[in-house]
Order: structure tokens, then sequence, then C-alpha cells
């Protein structure tokens, strides 16, 4: 629960620090802008409201590691459904409209999380989980997109939480059901485990004694 609230301020405050002519830069998510990925938080920070907000009587179907599902195909960044964010992404014109849209339903997620029982259940993508593994899940949301957001920023002053990067590494090894080499850093893992990094020849030989199914591409 904490690491969820503090990677999710780092976040908030990364999109708080980028200057309004860096929106239009590109970003690590495939085929989106800054401004539309994050347009994207917004509909995320949307999501755990909306699933705070709604209570399961049922058992938990998926925790933190197995809501994640691994899809076939890296995104292109050319489905239809993205629009849903590239189109109002460019409508709000003015950076600063859109980062203040963030900060206000952003804000509003972090202090529903706060004052969630993480042992509640509830319900969302037709699953049933614990409040402590839906924020779980978005640990590693949280963490891949501030990579994205700052790959493109060499000015970025705030970065992931080191426990972040940590815990999102500790996920995603469990996803794949195998560890990373010990010579790639938790940013290294995440990078070039999601496909958002092309490893050298000698990174690509260490993966391969893995066994490992490399890169993930994660719904």
């Amino acid at each position: 629960m904490d690491l969820f609230s503090r990677s999710w301020t780092a976040l908030l405050t990364a999109v708080a620090e980028i200057p309004d002519r860096d929106f239009a830069r590109p970003s690590d998510c495939a085929g989106r802008l800054v401004r539309d990925l994050v347009c994207h938080l917004v509909i995320d920070a949307q999501d755990v409201l909306i699933t705070l907000a709604t209570p399961a009587a049922t058992e938990p179907t998926v925790d933190a590691v197995t809501y994640r599902h691994v899809q076939d195909h890296p995104p292109t960044g050319e489905d239809p459904l993205d629009a849903l964010t590239v189109r109002p992404a460019a409508a709000y014109g003015d950076p600063h409209l859109l980062r203040f849209h963030l900060d206000d339903v952003g804000s509003a997620a972090g202090r529903a999380a706060r004052l969630a029982d993480p042992h509640a259940r509830v319900g969302t993508r037709d699953e049933v989980l614990t409040v402590a593994d839906h924020l779980g899940a978005y640990v590693l949301e949280w963490t891949l997109h501030h990579l994205d957001l700052v790959a493109h920023l060499p000015d970025a002053r705030t970065r992931p939480p080191e426990e972040g990067l940590a815990r999102s590494r500790a996920m995603l090894e469990k996803i794949a059901r195998t560890a990373f080499p010990t010579s790639f850093t938790d940013r290294d893992a995440l990078l070039i485990g999601t496909g958002r990094r092309t490893p050298t020849d000698a990174r690509r030989t260490e993966l391969r004694a893995t066994a490992g199914r490399f890169p993930l591409t994660l719904a």
C-alpha cells in the first residue's frame, strides 16, 4: 500500500515538472507522445477510483501478479482503442489543463488508496482481488509508465523510487516464471524484459540462458 503511494506520488511529481514544450516529445509507450501518456494516466487514476468503489463479495480470482495478462504481440500504437487516449490528449490543447486534470483525479485516487481497507475485495475486468493486490499491480504499471515518461526527457528530475523498481522487477520475474540475470539492473530488467529496449548481443545471450520468454507484453 505504501509503495503504491510512493510510486504514484513520484509519477505525479514527474508530470508536474514537465515543461509545456516537452508534452509533444515522444514517450517510450508505443505510439504515444508524452501528452498521450499523461492522458492515459488520467484514465488509470479513474480506474483506481472506480475499482476501489466496486466491492465484491466472492473469493479473489487473481492477485497482483496474475492480474496482469501476457499478450502475444507488442502494441504498435495503431489499435483503434488507442484513439481513446490520443484524441482526448490532443483536445486538451494547453498542457496546463491536462496537468491539472491529472493532479485533480490523481490526487483523489491517491487519497482513496490510503483510506482503503487492504483486505477488502473489489471487482475489475471481470476479476476479483483484494485492494492490496489491486494497488500492488499498479506499482508495476506506475513504474513502467514513469520510465516511459522520462525516457526522452533528459532534464527530468523525479525518477521512479528504487523500491518500486525492485518490486516491479520481482513481479515481472514472477509473471515470466524466471529470474533475470543478476548482471541486469532493475531498470535494465524492466526495459529489456518488456521490449522497451533492444538488448545487446551479450544481454540477449544472458536472457536465453534463463529460458524465459522475453520480451513480455503486459495488459
